[in-house]
């Protein structure tokens, strides 16, 4: 079986609360999914068209290929099964590969051991009709198995991605506490913002939003910085349609916008980090930044979105002097934001009372294990004699 011309169930994964926005965008790349869940989508599609997806997605994690689904009651019956797949057709046997799973099985009290079955399938198949065993270890950078096990429910995938897709891989500093890639992209999808007006993002940290926000203005995507991904290392692989597709991308992004992208942080070390991360992602001279406190941030006559990620409490700062920040983003948002819409995305509802402000729309997310949330403001001067954030 030639899985690059094999259509197969295809599961695309990402981060809880993310899956509207990455079916939004699995959908403008004329792909149909079958079903969306909590932490993904479902399609049916081939190695070589998971290519595509993986260039493209902004919100996904994983793009896994699924090769087979069996019942397994414990680990014997899971390595039997795995051992008949032809792994010599897949993996080359001078290669690397490396296995994750999602388990719970009672048999299995670590994932780890669930691995190291799978792993000992894909040698032993390999060895038995080769003659010589491929090597395997933790690294996610050649071919990655992916094993997916409830109860006496099994399915073997490959997974296409390798390394996190949710990483954009421009961000070489991080900051503090930074924001993943995919779920900025999530947030500021989640504000219907129209690409081609004012973007501004106070307290701007290492520059993610606002990175993240250039880019989807010029149309440039995730696989545009990367150069490795699970597909190259599967036999069969053919890297022109590869090239063909970043071409593709290449082809349509821009260089230019129209409007104006503005990022301001206090601290001269974020705003000299974000610069460096905006200037890996070529889009350096696309971002007004500068340091300052925020309520001194420009705010063009031109209105579109102003967004806050502030701290919450929950790693960072102290929740008394947070108190008094959330009122002044308030304040600025009242004074000097009218006609734009604000956005404040928070783990920490009290603090989000003293913003002072009634929220149009709570939209839910995850930043990591934190309970978030984005909340939408309509600056019109009649918000002014809105006295409560409702949350």
């Amino acid at each position: 079986m030639s899985v690059f011309q094999t259509e197969s169930k295809i599961i695309i994964t990402c981060n809880k609360r993310l899956a509207p926005y990455l079916q939004q965008e699995v959908e403008e790349l004329g792909f149909t999914p079958t079903r969306v869940f909590q932490t993904g989508i479902e399609l049916q599609a081939t190695v070589t068209e998971t290519i595509s997806l993986n260039l493209n997605l902004r919100c996904a994690s994983q793009i896994l290929y699924s090769l087979h689904s069996f019942t397994a009651a414990g680990p014997q019956e899971l390595y039997d099964e795995l051992v008949k797949i032809e792994w010599e057709t897949l993996i080359d046997f001078s290669g690397y590969f490396s296995v994750t799973s999602n388990v719970n099985n009672e048999h299995i009290l670590t994932p780890l051991f669930a691995n190291v079955k799978v792993k000992d399938a894909i040698v032993d198949r390999i060895k038995s009709v080769k003659g010589i065993r491929p090597n395997s270890g933790s690294d996610a950078n050649k071919t990655v198995i992916h094993l997916y096990w409830q109860d006496d429910k099994a399915e073997i995938f490959l997974d296409t991605s390798g390394e996190t897709l949710a990483k954009h891989s421009y961000r070489k500093i991080p900051g503090k506490a930074p924001m993943l890639e995919a779920l900025a992209t999530s947030t500021i999808m989640a504000t219907n913002w129209d690409r081609k007006s004012t973007f501004i993002n106070p307290m701007c940290g290492s520059g993610t939003l606002a990175i993240e926000a250039a880019l989807m203005a010029t149309d440039k995507h995730p696989g545009l910085f990367r150069m490795n991904y699970g597909f190259m290392h599967i036999m069969g692989y053919d890297e022109q349609i590869f090239f063909a597709e970043r071409r593709i991308l290449k082809d349509k992004s821009k260089k230019d916008i129209g409007f104006r992208i503005i990022a301001t942080d206090i601290s001269q070390d974020a705003v000299e980090v974000s610069e460096k991360n905006a200037r890996t992602a070529g889009v350096e001279h696309l971002i007004e930044f500068s340091v300052c406190d925020f309520e001194e941030t420009p705010v063009p006559e031109e209105p579109g979105v102003v967004m806050f990620n502030p701290e919450y409490g929950e790693r960072l700062g102290v929740h008394t002097k947070l108190e008094a920040t959330y009122k002044r983003i308030g304040d600025f948002m009242k004074k000097k934001c009218l006609d734009y819409r604000g956005y404040i995305f928070t783990g920490n509802p009290d603090l989000a009372k003293k913003i002072g402000l009634r929220a149009a729309r709570r939209i839910e997310f995850y930043n990591g294990k934190l309970d978030c949330r984005l909340l939408e403001y309509e600056l019109y001067q009649g918000s002014k004699r809105e006295p409560r954030e409702d949350i």
